[in-house]
């Protein structure tokens, strides 16, 4: 049972509780990834909050990256949404408090609109959000208006707004894909391409908006000029560049965080430029459970704060080897923080970072923490991704693995993860003393309890058959 705190809105309007908001919400989807989802969604966010408006941004998905961008785009922390991972009512109730405070709602979604299970035309069917498909036209004209009528009608379930046509060359590129589109889908907006407006990229997908904010604020602003000359080029009478309209959002039936077995406690966190990969609702959640969190840089710092818990999230580690391996003072702080058997979670990045060393893309060795055996090798562009359940003593958290990395020489595992859709075991899980370690991503609202045990140290001892169990995909 995903648990959080009552809504914030829910004191107000004559002394009654909230239990529906309306405002104008936008769903950004495409007919797969690379479409440019995120430049579209970043303009639009600093185009209205230029206007004066609140913009509240959401991703959907298991996604870091994205929502980095995002939030700078905004000027506000972009959540994580997806039916699978969080639950339906967890996603109602995030919605309903952003409708409660926000003038626009944006949601991007991920790869295809009908792509996963649950798809972002579940998520936007779900919800009733109007659908606003992105699309790269480049080579086609007519196509692309088939295309996005199929979309458009595939399901009964959801509205679509219209087509924003993605790399459209010319006025009369444009004019084709609008007559094609007829009186059945507007054109919203014909936009050229413009490389200066493109998000930067790296192996994982994004650059982190940490290591271009400067540039991104100029990509944005450019952003705003491309998407109003982008709408001038549609000659629809689209509006795109005016709110969206009313959407009503209902009060989600989520049960409040009460037990704070946290309490008094502080965790330390590694973040930089190595380790990003954190889930704004992850943070939120273990304030709700009591603690307090305090932040540092493997790469920079020399030593962990004073702290009661630790918590290594994934990230680029692969990029900052040199650096991670070269602060001796910070390798040596966090083997006597794990020596003293407080509790440490590491996932992905941060378990690699725990091993022997790390091989990077380049193939230059690097020893690390080797607070557990095994070392860490990149592998290019193979990899592994998907949607998973960490089998814990404890109990169930769900999360997500995507990692281009391999790991060997450890010892055997206390479980694995189990597959969202398929039988076979996911990714090893990992149990050295209090050090919980595993290549998925954990998010924290799935099962706050469970949480709540790893940064206390309340662990539980597998059963004689727990890893037989997960072997055969139990």
């Amino acid at each position: 049972m995903l648990l959080t705190d009552t809504n914030k809105a829910g004191n107000s309007r004559a002394g009654q509780t909230l239990t529906e908001a309306t405002c104008a919400a936008l769903f950004i989807a495409a007919p797969a990834s690379g479409q440019g989802k995120t430049t579209v969604t970043a303009a639009l966010a600093r185009y209205f909050s230029n206007q004066g408006k609140k913009v509240r941004v959401f991703k959907t998905g298991p996604d870091y990256l994205d929502p980095q961008i995002l939030a700078q785009a905004s000027g506000y922390p972009t959540q994580q949404l997806d039916l699978w991972m969080a639950g339906e009512q967890y996603c109602r109730h995030m919605l309903f408090e952003a409708a409660c405070e926000a003038d626009l709602i944006l949601i991007e979604g991920a790869m295809g609109l009908f792509d996963g299970e649950p798809s972002s035309a579940d998520l936007a069917a779900t919800f009733g959000i109007p659908i606003a498909i992105v699309m790269d036209v480049k080579g086609m004209a007519q196509t692309a208006a088939a295309v996005a009528l199929g979309l458009a009608t595939y399901r009964d379930d959801y509205q679509c707004a219209g087509l924003i046509a993605n790399n459209c060359s010319s006025e009369r590129h444009a004019q084709l894909i609008r007559d094609a589109l007829g009186v059945d889908l507007a054109l919203l907006a014909a936009l050229a391409k413009e490389p200066e407006v493109a998000l930067p990229e790296r192996h994982l997908g994004l650059v982190q908006a940490s290591e271009v904010t400067a540039e991104l604020e100029l990509r944005f602003e450019m952003g705003c000029q491309w998407l109003e000359q982008g709408v001038a080029r549609a000659d629809s009478g689209a509006e795109l560049l005016q709110l969206p309209g009313q959407v009503v959002f209902k009060a989600g039936k989520i049960e409040a965080v009460t037990a704070q077995p946290l309490l008094g406690k502080t965790i330390a966190i590694a973040k930089d430029a190595a380790f990003s990969f954190i889930y704004q609702a992850n943070i939120e959640l273990l304030q709700k459970l009591g603690a307090k969190v305090s932040y540092f840089s493997p790469i920079k710092d020399q030593k962990i704060p004073v702290a009661d818990a630790l918590w290594l999230p994934g990230g680029y580690p692969e990029l900052h080897t040199s650096e991670l391996a070269a602060n001796q003072s910070m390798l040596a702080s966090i083997r006597e923080f794990y020596q003293q058997r407080k509790p440490v979670l590491a996932e992905c990045g941060g378990f690699l970072y725990c091993l022997s060393g790390l091989t990077d893309l380049q193939g230059g060795y690097y020893p690390l923490l080797a607070i557990m055996p095994g070392e860490g090798a990149m592998r290019g562009k193979r990899g592994c991704q998907g949607m998973q359940t960490a089998m814990l003593p404890e109990g169930e958290v769900r999360g997500h693995a995507h990692h281009r990395s391999r790991s060997s020489g450890t010892n055997p595992p206390i479980g694995y993860g189990r597959r969202q859709r398929h039988p076979a075991p996911g990714e090893a899980i990992f149990r050295e003393g209090n050090l919980t370690a595993s290549y998925l991503h954990l998010f924290f609202p799935s099962n706050p309890e469970v949480i709540g045990k790893l940064f206390s140290g309340q662990l539980a001892e597998p059963d004689s058959d727990f890893l037989q169990r997960w072997v055969a995909g139990a």
